[in-house]
């Protein structure tokens, strides 16, 4: 049972993203439905924060739907590109061809 407890030596999920037709719709449905908070939102994508993880909501020519993981060694999966809020990632595919964002932790 310990074993299951203790976690520092996984690999973080920082947040799983969501296809949204309409961000501001979406926004409003998951905060009047869940309690969460709206870290980010603009036209294309938001960023929620929940007690235990975050939910991003993108519209799907942007940005897959998909998760991401936070690595130290995010660079080693491609080139990192900086994004509008300072994060650094790649995205990769897993052999289902599920997206899979690696962020950079520093």
């Amino acid at each position: 049972m310990s074993a299951h407890r203790d976690r520092t030596d996984l690999d973080p999920i920082d947040h799983v993203a969501l296809s949204a037709r309409d961000i501001a719709e979406s926004v409003a449905w998951y905060t009047k439905t869940f309690r969460c908070r709206v870290a980010y939102q603009d036209a294309t994508w938001a960023l929620l924060d929940f007690g235990n993880l975050k939910i991003a909501l993108v519209i799907e020519a942007q940005h897959p739907p998909h998760v991401a993981l936070g690595r130290a060694d995010a660079g080693a999966f491609g080139v990192l590109e900086t994004h509008r809020d300072g994060t650094r990632s790649t995205y990769v595919k897993d052999p289902s061809g599920n997206a899979i964002e690696i962020m950079a932790v520093d």
